[in-house]
Order: structure tokens, then C-alpha cells, then sequence
């Protein structure tokens, strides 16, 4: 299965120019940039990939520089030995929807909801974060929660896991609770070496439950990064009739006058991202919102380059 049948075609240029790295010091290497921190270390050779001003030119292949003219860095195996886990949020609030489904643009299509879902655009997220880490040649693994994990995939970069990834992300239902804290702890009972965990959800959650599992992740070594996806019409609430408002998490049904409290509602939500930027801040970590009514690629994009000018040094 091609990563084209599953991702925008658009989204895979967007993203085609960035890499999906760590920020913190794991297992051995230093997975920020894929490199061994011992000097002197045989490893094995492993592919070439263009130099980026900023990078090291101790690692520039001079004998390639004199046939072709052009800079190449040397990339060993050991550089790329980088655990990525993209935990996907498969809570009954990922399923509402607004926007009509869009040829093209990938995604699960389970049958169950004619419009293009929040977890639709989760896990168009998830499965375009997974491609940048398999083509970079990093072990990937996917994660579907709710009240617990559901289901995942191996972490692996081996021939095919793209498959079993895409499976995973498309074939489970969508209902319940979330309970981060319950997710991120069955992950790290596996004994996952220090990583980065990638985590895409609304996070219409307690805030905190988010504190607790990112103060256990933080504890444990791993960096992160939040993907929060809302809907459009979460985000704008510009719903000009009474409508009833009805539970997708066993809440009742409400009868609301959409124009009276809109205002009301922008406001707690617009606190409510400010507490979980502040979370994700706190510990060191990286966050970025998406509309599910805007391609994936543009936003993701612009996060890994703000990532990649951390680690050259530039800030964030």
C-alpha cells in the first residue's frame, strides 16, 4: 500500500523537505539528529542525505562533493536508530464532523460517518507523521486509545510495517471515553526505550489528565509532541439556530441557543488552549493545532521547522 493511496499527494511535497526529530539525548544516540555522541564509534554506513546549512561538515562525503559537486552528509545506522510512538485518539469526540469528505485527502472512511471526521483527520496526521519517520528510516509505531490502548502496531521500520500501520489507524471503532494517563502508562509498561511520542487527539479532556501523563512521560525521558484537532465548527461556533447538542461520551442531550452562548463558548475555549500550550510548554514539549477543514501537510510542516531550528540552535 502506498503512502499516496492513504496521504494527500500534497501533503507528502509538504512535508518532503523536513525530518521528524527528537530533542532529548536517547538510548545511545542523540536522535535529534540521528547521530552517536561517541566519537570513534564503528557503525555501518547506512545512505547519504543532502546537507543543510547548519550541520556538521564533519560528516560531509568529500569524494561525493568532487563528482558531483554538491554536499552530502554520511548517515550511519546508528544515526537513525530513533523510536517514534504516535498515539491516535479513538474516543467517541473524535467522530464529529462538519466538513464533507474530501477525495484525496486519505484518511479512514470507516463507513460510519458520511462527513470527514476529527479522528478522520487524526489519523491523516498520524499516517503522514509515520511515512516521514519510515522514509527516514526510524522504527514507527501507532497507538489507538480510549479508555485504554486499543489497539497498536509493533515499533518496527521493517519492509511493510507501512501496512500493518495504515491497518491499525483504519480498522477500529471509535467510541468511549479517553483516559490519557491509562494509555501512557500500558505504553510505557512495555519498557519503551526513550523516544519521541507523538500524541493526536481534541484533548477535550481534564487538563488534568494531560498534566499527569505528560508529567510521566517527561519523567521517563521521552520528548512530545501534542497534535490537537478540532473542528471547524468547534473552533468558530458560528451556528446561527437552536439546535440540540448531543453527548458522543454517554453526556445527555442539550437543547442550546448557539447565538446567545457562542461568545461564552470562545472564551472557555480559547483558556482552554492557552492551559494546555502552557502544559506542553512546562515540560519542554512542542504542540500545534489543526482544522480539520485545512489540509494536514502546511501545519506539520511549519511545526518541524520550528523543531528544526531549536536544534540547530536558533530557538523556538
Amino acid at each position: 500500500m502506498r503512502a499516496e493511496q492513504y496521504l494527500a499527494p500534497e501533503t507528502l511535497a509538504q512535508l518532503g523537505p523536513f525530518e521528524l526529530r527528537a530533542k532529548r539525548i536517547a538510548e545511545g544516540v542523540m536522535s535529534g539528529m540521528h547521530r552517536s555522541p561517541y566519537q570513534g564509534l564503528a557503525v555501518e554506513f547506512a545512505e547519504h542525505r543532502q546537507y543543510v546549512a547548519g550541520d556538521p561538515v564533519r560528516h560531509i562525503d568529500w569524494k561525493v562533493f568532487g563528482r558531483s559537486d554538491k554536499l552530502y552528509l554520511k548517515r550511519f545506522q546508528q544515526e537513525t536508530n530513533l523510536d517514534i510512538h504516535i498515539m491516535v485518539d479513538a474516543s467517541g469526540s473524535m467522530r464529529f464532523g462538519t466538513l464533507g469528505s474530501k477525495d484525496g485527502w486519505g484518511g479512514t472512511q470507516t463507513g460510519r460517518e458520511s462527513n470527514w471526521t476529527k479522528f478522520d483527520h487524526a489519523t491523516a496526521a498520524a499516517a503522514a507523521m509515520a511515512f516521514l519517520g519510515l522514509a527516514q528510516r526510524d522504527r514507527v509505531s501507532t497507538e489507538m486509545f480510549g479508555p485504554t490502548l486499543i489497539a497498536a502496531t509493533r515499533c518496527s521500520n521493517s519492509q511493510g510495517h507501512w501496512r500493518a500501520i495504515v491497518q491499525c489507524l483504519a480498522t477500529h471503532a471509535v467510541d468511549g471515553r479517553a483516559d490519557l494517563p491509562r494509555a501512557v502508562d500500558e505504553l510505557l509498561s512495555r519498557g519503551t526505550h526513550r523516544s519521541l511520542v507523538v500524541i493526536v487527539s481534541d484533548f477535550l479532556m481534564p487538563k488534568q489528565q494531560v498534566k499527569d501523563a505528560l508529567a510521566r512521560l517527561r519523567h521517563r525521558g521521552h520528548d512530545v509532541i501534542l497534535v490537537r484537532v478540532l473542528d471547524r465548527a468547534e473552533l468558530r461556533f458560528d451556528l446561527d439556530e437552536n439546535a440540540p447538542f448531543e453527548g458522543l461520551e454517554g453526556e445527555a442531550t442539550l437543547e442550546v441557543d448557539t447565538r446567545s452562548i457562542r461568545q461564552a463558548y470562545l472564551d472557555v475555549l480559547a483558556e482552554d488552549e492557552r492551559e494546555l500550550e502552557r502544559l506542553a510548554r512546562g515540560f519542554g514539549f512542542d504542540m500545534i493545532r489543526l482544522d480539520t477543514h485545512e489540509s494536514v501537510g502546511p501545519a506539520l510542516a511549519a511545526l518541524l521547522a520550528r523543531r528544526e531550528t531549536f536544534l540547530r540552535g536558533g530557538g523556538r
